[in-house]
Parts: C-alpha cells; sequence; structure tokens
C-alpha cells in the first residue's frame, strides 16, 4: 500500500464543517415534522413542597389545548433508573417519578407536560395550571444536609445516600504515625451547569405500533433501552431513536430524561408528532448539573518532602434524585485519587447526599477532574508549607518511568508514561527560569503576576463495547454504521481516517453514519473519552478485515493470488504490475455478495487507559478590580499517538476553556433560605468567552499506551482536568509573592480576589 495520505497521524481538516458553517446542519429544533404539536413542561418553583394540582377542565378547553399530563396519568410509568450503583455498597435508590405525584423535592422538578398546537399555547395553558403548594423544610448543600436536625429529603431515609470506602486504613494510619509532619487541605469543587450550544429536546411520533424519538443525545441505544425498556415497559423492538446533529453534550446528553418518556406518551395519546425543546432557563433547572464536591486531603510527608500516605474525605451532593450515573461518578474520582505520585499507601472515604436541588451527575471528565484538583491542591499546599517550589515538590514525587506498570494504593495499574518529563518541556515552553523578571515587570507597573503547574492522570477509554459495520457500497464508497455519537468531535472525520488507513481512501467516500437505533443493532455511545479508544479499534478491525475480504475477491476477478494483492487509491492491484480493479467494479462482480463486502468488529476491554500531562498557566492579577487575565498557557500531554492532531487541538483547546470557566468564573448558586437557583440565566451564570481565553501552546509527548490496540489513551477530557489546578495556583501564586494569601476556592472571581487582597491590607495596616 502506497503512503497514506488521509490515515493515521494525518492533520485532516473536519470534513463535517462544511455543511454546519452553511447552516445545513440539522439539531433537534430543526426538526418540524409536518402537523407537529408543541409541548412545554410545568416545573416547580418551590425546593421542598407537597402540592396538589386543581380542576384542569378550564386549561384542557383553552385554545389549541390538546393535551395535560399530569403525576396521575403517568403513575404506571416506571421511574427513572440509576444503572450506575456501586457494587457492594448499599444503596437505596428513590423513585424517581417522571412526573411529581404529590411532592416536589427541587425547584425545576417537573409535575406537568401540556401540548398545543402551538409554543404559545402550550405555555399560556401551563401557566393557567392551578397548582397548591404547601412548603416543607428544604436543604442546601451537602454539609449542611448531613448536620443533626437537617431537613429530611426523602422522609423515609437519611440525606446520607450512600457512604464507601477504598485503599488501606491500616497501613495508611501506620504511615501516619511514622511522618515527619501532614498537611491538610479542604476545597470546594463547585457545582456546574453544563451549557453546550443546543439545548435538549425531542420529538416524538407513534403509528400505532412503534414510537420514533428523535432527540440530540451522545447515544441513542442507551436512551432507548431505559426509556423504551424500564419506563415505558415495552419490548425494545417498540421503539427507534435517531439523533441528528449534536451540538456539544460534556455527558450531560447521554441520560434519558423524563421529557423524552412523556413526548412519547403524548404521541401516542394524540396520534402526531409532539415536539420539546427546551429553553435555556429550563436547562438550568431540568437537566442534571456537574461537579458538587467539598473534600479534605491531607498528605503524610517524611523530613525530606516525600509522600507517606495520603487521607481523602469526599463529599459529594447528589441533589433530590440519583441520577443515571450519579453514585459511580465521585467513584470515578475516587479511584484517581493518588493522581500522577507515587504515594504508598492511602485510604478514601467518599459519602454522597441527598439535597434539595437538581441532580448531579457526570460532567466532562466525570469525577477525575475532581480527583485530579484535589491532589493538586493538596501537593501545592505541601509545597508552599514546605517552603519548596511547585515544580520541586513535584519531581520529588512523581512516579518514575522505570517504576512503571505502577500500581496505585487504589487498584489502578498505570502502564506508561514520563509525568516528569511532560512537566520538564511544559516548563521549557513557558520559560520558567525566566518568571521571576517577568514578575518583577508586572510588579512594577502595579499588578501581581503568578505562575501555577497542574500535572495530571486520568483514566478513560473503557466504554463499550463498541461494534462497527463497514461496507464497500456500490459507488466505491464505503459506509461505517457505529453506536458512538459525535457531538461535535469530529467522528466524520476520525473513522475515515481509519478507514483510510486500511483502504486507502480520501475521507470524502467514507460514509459514517451513527445515532439511529434501526440502522446500528448496538452502540455504547460516547462516553468517558472511548470513541477512538474503543470505537476507533472496532472500525480499524473491521477496515482490516474488510481489506482483506477485498483482497481475495479481487485476486479472483484478477485471476492471481490473494498474497500478491495490495489496496492502493480506491482499488486493489497485483503488486509490481498494472492490473488492479477499482473498489466500484469490485463492488459489482458477479462474485460481491454482501457478505464479502461488509465486515463487523467489536472492541471491549476492561483495562482503561491514562492519559496523563501538565498544565502551566501564567497569569497576572489587577490588584484594584481583582481582575485575572491568561497572559501564557502551555499544556504537554501525553495521549499514546495521535490520530489527529488538528482534531486533537480541538479537543484540547475546548477542555482548557472550560477549566478556565470553572477556575475563574462559574459557579452555580442557590439561595439557602428559599432554596431558588440565582444562576438560572446566562444573566446570573458567567461563561468562558474566547476574547478572554489566551493562545495556548499545546504539544504531546506521547508514550505509546500498552492497554490500547491503536496504542491511543483518549484526550476528550483533558483539557478540563488539569487547567482547574494550574490556573487556580497560578492565582494563588500572585497572592501568595504579594500578600501571603494561600487559599483560594473556585471560582476566583474578581471580586472574591479582591476581597481577600482587601482583607490582607487592613491586616497588614492594623
Amino acid at each position: 500500500m502506497a503512503a497514506m495520505k488521509f490515515g493515521f497521524g494525518q492533520p485532516l481538516t473536519r470534513k463535517e464543517d462544511e455543511p454546519l458553517l452553511r447552516g445545513a446542519g440539522t439539531y433537534i429544533a430543526d426538526v418540524a415534522p409536518q402537523g407537529a404539536l408543541h409541548a412545554v413542561v410545568l416545573r416547580s418553583t418551590h425546593a421542598h413542597a407537597k402540592f396538589a394540582i386543581g380542576d384542569l377542565a378550564t386549561v384542557r378547553k383553552m385554545k389549541g389545548v390538546r393535551l395535560v399530563l399530569t403525576g396521575t396519568e403517568t403513575a404506571a410509568l416506571g421511574p427513572l433508573p440509576t444503572p450506575g450503583v456501586l457494587e457492594g455498597v448499599d444503596i437505596n435508590v428513590p423513585h424517581y417519578p417522571i412526573l411529581a405525584l404529590d411532592v416536589v423535592r427541587h425547584v425545576g422538578d417537573a409535575i406537568a407536560f401540556v401540548v398545543a398546537d402551538t409554543l404559545a399555547q402550550a405555555k399560556d395553558a401551563a401557566e393557567a395550571i392551578p397548582v397548591d403548594y404547601q412548603p416543607l423544610p428544604h436543604v442546601i448543600g451537602a454539609i449542611a444536609a448531613l448536620k443533626s436536625g437537617a431537613p429530611q429529603v426523602w422522609p423515609d431515609r437519611p440525606n446520607l445516600s450512600f457512604e464507601t470506602t477504598a485503599g488501606d486504613d491500616d497501613a495508611t494510619k501506620k504511615a501516619f504515625a511514622q511522618a515527619a509532619r501532614t498537611v491538610s487541605t479542604t476545597i470546594i469543587n463547585q457545582r456546574l451547569v453544563t451549557n453546550y450550544m443546543d439545548t435538549r429536546g425531542v420529538v416524538a411520533e407513534y403509528d400505532g405500533e412503534r414510537y420514533t424519538l428523535t432527540l440530540g443525545s451522545q447515544g441513542s441505544h442507551l436512551i432507548r433501552d431505559i426509556i423504551c425498556g424500564a419506563v415505558l415497559k415495552l419490548p425494545l423492538d417498540k421503539m427507534r431513536v435517531i439523533t441528528p446533529d449534536v451540538g456539544g453534550g460534556f455527558g450531560t446528553k447521554l441520560f434519558p430524561y423524563r421529557e423524552y418518556a412523556l413526548a412519547a406518551v403524548a404521541a401516542e395519546k394524540l396520534r402526531k408528532p409532539v415536539k420539546w425543546v427546551a429553553d435555556r432557563t429550563e436547562h438550568f433547572l431540568g437537566d442534571s448539573h456537574g461537579r458538587d464536591n467539598i473534600s479534605t486531603a491531607t498528605l503524610a510527608i517524611d523530613d525530606k518532602g516525600k509522600f507517606l500516605a495520603l487521607e481523602i474525605d469526599i463529599v459529594a451532593d447528589m441533589g433530590a434524585y440519583l441520577s443515571c450515573y450519579a453514585p459511580y461518578i465521585p467513584w470515578l474520582g475516587v479511584g484517581m485519587a493518588t493522581g500522577p505520585y507515587d504515594i504508598p499507601a492511602a485510604h478514601i472515604r467518599l459519602r454522597g447526599v441527598y439535597t434539595n436541588t437538581v441532580p448531579v451527575d457526570a460532567y466532562r471528565g466525570a469525577g477525575r477532574p475532581e480527583a485530579s484538583y484535589l491532589i493538586e491542591r493538596a501537593v501545592d499546599t505541601v509545597a508552599r508549607e514546605l517552603g519548596m517550589t511547585q515544580d520541586a515538590i513535584r519531581r520529588k514525587n512523581l512516579i518514575k518511568p522505570k517504576a512503571l506498570p505502577y500500581t496505585t494504593p487504589t487498584g489502578k495499574v498505570y502502564d506508561s508514561g514520563d509525568f516528569a518529563g511532560t512537566m520538564a518541556r511544559a516548563q521549557e515552553l513557558i520559560d520558567w527560569a525566566g518568571f521571576n523578571k517577568r514578575a518583577a515587570a508586572s510588579k512594577r507597573a502595579g499588578k501581581l503576576r503568578g505562575i501555577g503547574i497542574g500535572t495530571y492522570v486520568e483514566a478513560c477509554g473503557a466504554n463499550g463495547p463498541e461494534t462497527a459495520h463497514v461496507t464497500l457500497d456500490r459507488d466505491g464508497g464505503v459506509t461505517v454504521l457505529i453506536g458512538s455519537q459525535s457531538t461535535g468531535q469530529g467522528h466524520q472525520t476520525s473513522y475515515a481516517q481509519l478507514v483510510a488507513e486500511r483502504l486507502d481512501l480520501p475521507p470524502e467516500r467514507v460514509r459514517v453514519l451513527q445515532g439511529d437505533t434501526d440502522k446500528i443493532p448496538t452502540g455504547a455511545g460516547t462516553g468517558g473519552s472511548s470513541s477512538i479508544p474503543v470505537g476507533g479499534v472496532s472500525v480499524d478491525r473491521a477496515s482490516k478485515t474488510l481489506a482483506e475480504q477485498l483482497k481475495e475477491l479481487a485476486a479472483d476477478a484478477l485471476e492471481a493470488s490473494s498474497g500478491d494483492m495490495e489496496i492502493a487509491n480506491g482499488a486493489v492491484k497485483v503488486v509490481g504490475t498494472d492490473k488492479s480493479i477499482s473498489f466500484a467494479d469490485l463492488a459489482a462482480h458477479p462474485k460481491a455478495t454482501p457478505e464479502k463486502l461488509s465486515a463487523s468488529k467489536d472492541f471491549s476491554t476492561d483495562l482503561p487507559t491514562f492519559p496523563n500531562g501538565t498544565h502551566i498557566a501564567e497569569i497576572e492579577i489587577d490588584a484594584d478590580t481583582g481582575a485575572t487575565e491568561i497572559l501564557k498557557y502551555v499544556v504537554v500531554d501525553d495521549f499514546g499517538a495521535t490520530l489527529n492532531p488538528l482534531l486533537l487541538a480541538g479537543q484540547v483547546h475546548g477542555g482548557l476553556v472550560q477549566g478556565i470557566g470553572q477556575a475563574l468564573m462559574e459557579d452555580t448558586v442557590y439561595d439557602v433560605s428559599s432554596g431558588q437557583l440565582l444562576s438560572a440565566s446566562f444573566m446570573d451564570y458567567a461563561m468562558p468567552r474566547a476574547n478572554g481565553s489566551p493562545s495556548f501552546v499545546f504539544e504531546t509527548r506521547n508514550t505509546p499506551c500498552k492497554n490500547n490496540p491503536l496504542g491511543v489513551k483518549g484526550a476528550g477530557e483533558a483539557g478540563a482536568i488539569g487547567s482547574c489546578p494550574a490556573v487556580i495556583h497560578a492565582v494563588i501564586d500572585a497572592l501568595d509573592r504579594a500578600y501571603g494569601i494561600r487559599h483560594i476556592d473556585m471560582p476566583a472571581t474578581p471580586s472574591k480576589i479582591w476581597s481577600l487582597i482587601e482583607k490582607a491590607r487592613k491586616a497588614s495596616a492594623a
């Protein structure tokens, strides 16, 4: 085969961008079947209350109104399930109804579903529904919920949803007893709202026998299996789920939601298409939130600054219900608690807690950003307490390459990496040695300059199984069917490159179909940075198998040995001759049966991959306003192998900006006294923008992954994992140098920074 123009490692531009840039994409809000009706959800205005819906006769007679569903009409439906429970941990999962029947447990809890001819009519009818609320005591915040006498979210169980531990308690206690000193750090990893470009929505249709749901998701099969099988209690062949273009998911669009079942029920009752699309505030109130942990990490250290043991206590806010994978998310973080450090012993305690808030579930990184932020903040605190630099404490304690494979105290086995190597390269790129000179220049200009390191390792790339079906079409192109789901990552391009590696076809000749449960038998969806580590392996293996089948078919057509065949430029030729047959002609060959023109391969693994790297941020603070500006940002990652450097950089850049948003501005704020969500719109919830983001310097320093057939490690979440600690460490570095301030919780907003500076100034003056 000739050298690849389009294969593995090539910087192809995204083939899917051209129609999207022309406005030719089809997102869920663009789907408009003829005669479609419009739906809205009536949501609770109380954090916790008993309620009763009054007489609906008048509402049902309002102009255009076709249907009003309440908890009474949907009581026979199954609840939203929680498949993400923890093995061996006793969790009494509360009933998560499709519509609340008589008690609401958070602002935004769904109590009615209204369908009308127009959206305006549906909204008018929803507002006219008489609801009698009898407020109940509520609790906001996991720590408050654990206090004695706190209001109970559920009357039949405590607010402590579950508790579990990991690691070796005895070994950890022995190490602490021998330590020269211990250093504790308590941090808040604040609650976030997943703000993708297009909000969730669904169009439901029913033909008398089957439902068809069109919706924006991260995997059609999971939605079908839960909504059809668990909620509607029907055989899975009674539902088809289609996912069109999706403008971002970040974990939150992976899950089933109430509206999908409600729209299906309404479509069946009305025998007309029913469309529901969330507005932005409804997204804040109805879609799962992310993060929301309060954690303490204590490191035991010897007299030379070497880590001996780690003790962690994590309190994770679950919200009012247990969302799909909610308990499993902080548990993923528990597994990565020691980060890239050589820590001989560790013990971690994890508690999940109910509060009267929107349920919390996976958000980009799903537990690993929380774990990385905690251990990195703990390490940085140790450095400052010991008078060591950020890089020195890490060099002393990072796992050495010669120690790999390395088994952590939580049982993870790191297969490959050079953690100190990525840090050293990042320091070179940012000119670490010249920082003091730059800091002095900032000081002369009246600004505070700081620099911060974030080293990380995460576990991903093991979702599955995933099956790829690769077929040679009559026109000589190739179609790939796969159950993963692009939400903007560029699967059309990346999977085409894997096909090109085996079949030497340009990307425009490869069609990738996702998001249709009728056309694609199975699918694990997209999550956990597994599309290329799992789905990509399936595509590669199916393409390789198809290539061998085509060689055998061509050998018969060309009257040669299959061992003498090679594939080049969309054809099969006899090596060393000008005899060849094009893919199109091969597809039309009399012996080209469907079996010979297609191949299916699946891939599944229990071995995660371990992407890792170093982020370094350099910032400047205006002490008079507290405003932070990121001046320089460098990241060096080890992703094992790079399929497409352009797509990879895009994934890293997107994750970096999300992490910067969490570090400096994003915050989900509830009013403790009323339980109201105060940050329920973009007027109240700050988001990072392009004009506030730096120009990133990004490099890879890859060490091939031994746990993956393609050598890749997964990259979709990495940017969001290393960025929070790097930025916060830079902020603290600036504040510590000028005022001795050594702690600030995310988000490090201008007002928070200014307040700390003012407090330090007054203390100094006193």
